[in-house]
């Protein structure tokens, strides 16, 4: 190993530091004395949704054979650097508008839910970066995501709750676009692999997500969270129940495929995170649920073999089947659900439907365009590029001596 690649000592701890330094700095300046409001959200809704990301997604990313230390080592390490950021954002922006200061469990919590945006675009670029750059990418995410937030909620008035399940939208094809600019690994890397023992993990990952997204869909709700967690389970349901059944019927040997429930078992609860507490009747959640699973499924054949190759882009963790598309179908969902039930009672619904779908374009657009732009950072000099030949390699950042364990486990 070359000698530049070999040791992150005089770059990763002093950037680290001089965030942190920078952090506190900031939190003094702008949260002393700080007297916020009464929260409706409890420890209890917080506590779900730190464990769904911390946990659930660092779980979810852990399916590369020789990348599992740096999948959940790193997402941890992204996210309270970026829960950080995004309270200071926050805080800024009140700041400046004067607005009124939230309770601060609603403000730290928003930064944890905020930060699926970060961990959903590491899964498209999983393997290919190093700490530096997915420190840089972070802060930069965190960032563009909460001006596309203020900017639809100033300017195009979405609600608070909507603009902030713009995560997975946001998320994915900001990290397909950060992908774009790496180069692709080779079709017969051993590393870029899984082992049963490796999905295994992956899964528990799904179980994760899958138990606590009701909470995640209806943490921020403003009416009704009993029926966003009621919407969400449901289409939760559906969507497992159809990813094994499409999994045994487009596989050659007709065997279920753990790939196929590991990313559309959650498909369902993405669709339903911008309507669901808006949704009046179960079977409409459940059939977003199943629709959501089959878009995911045949997606990833299709994106896989036509679309990915042609663009020259390469999905590591499939974070457009599984966020992307779902959440795509989720927005052309409340739109619809949005003139089946308003269009005899609003006036305005032309004036409302434009704007909503105005915020997704524009969700989508910022992140297309901000996310090629940070691949293009990224892949500065300066931050230490890796050579495709270390993609996908855990000894190039961790230490990994304990040989006797290792090889005891593998045969678990």
């Amino acid at each position: 190993m070359s000698s530049n690649y070999r040791s992150f000592r005089k770059s990763v701890p002093w950037l680290i530091l001089f965030l942190e330094t920078v952090f506190i700095i900031l939190f003094y300046f702008l949260f002393s004395g700080y007297n916020a409001s009464i929260s409706n959200i409890s420890y209890t809704d917080f506590q779900d949704v730190n464990n769904m990301v911390i946990f659930g997604f660092g779980f979810f990313l852990a399916f590369l054979k020789r990348y599992s230390f740096s999948s959940t080592g790193f997402n941890l390490l992204i996210i309270v650097l970026g829960v950080q950021c995004s309270i200071l954002m926050e805080g800024l922006l009140v700041l400046l508008l004067r607005e009124a200061k939230e309770g601060d469990l609603k403000i730290i919590t928003t930064a944890v839910v905020s930060m699926t945006a970060v961990v959903i675009s590491s899964g498209a670029v999983l393997g290919k970066t190093n700490p530096i750059q997915l420190i840089v990418m972070t802060v930069v995410e965190v960032i563009v995501f909460q001006a596309s937030r203020w900017i639809n909620k100033r300017f195009l008035q979405v609600p608070d709750n909507i603009s902030m399940m713009h995560v997975h939208l946001f998320g994915a094809y900001f990290g397909l676009a950060v992908s774009s600019r790496f180069s692709e690994p080779s079709p017969r890397s051993e590393k870029n692999a899984s082992t049963p023992k490796s999905y295994l993990l992956s899964m528990l990952g799904t179980l994760f997500l899958w138990v606590f997204w009701p909470s995640f869909n209806s943490v921020l709700a403003d009416a009704d969270k009993t029926k966003a967690i009621y919407n969400t389970y449901f289409a939760l349901a559906v969507s497992a129940v159809t990813a094994f059944t499409l999994s045994v019927l487009t596989t050659m040997d007709g065997k279920f495929r753990m790939t196929h429930v590991h990313s559309a078992a959650l498909a369902g609860g993405v669709t339903v995170c911008y309507a669901a507490e808006s949704i009046d009747y179960p079977w409409i959640a459940m059939i977003l649920g199943l629709l959501a699973s089959l878009i995911t499924i045949l997606g990833s054949f299709c994106l896989q073999r036509c679309l990915n190759p042609a663009l020259k882009i390469h999905d590591a963790s499939g974070v457009h089947f599984t966020f992307g598309l779902p959440g795509l179908l989720g927005a052309v969902a409340q739109v619809v659900l949005l003139v089946i039930k308003k269009w005899t009672v609003l006036p305005s619904l032309g004036y409302v439907v434009m704007i909503y779908i105005g915020a997704f374009c524009l969700t989508i657009s910022v992140a297309l365009i901000t996310g090629f732009i940070t691949g293009l950072i990224l892949n500065f000099k300066l931050l230490k590029i890796i050579p495709v030949s270390k993609y996908f390699e855990d000894h190039f950042y961790w230490e990994v001596s304990f040989r006797v364990k290792l090889t005891m486990w593998e045969y678990i």
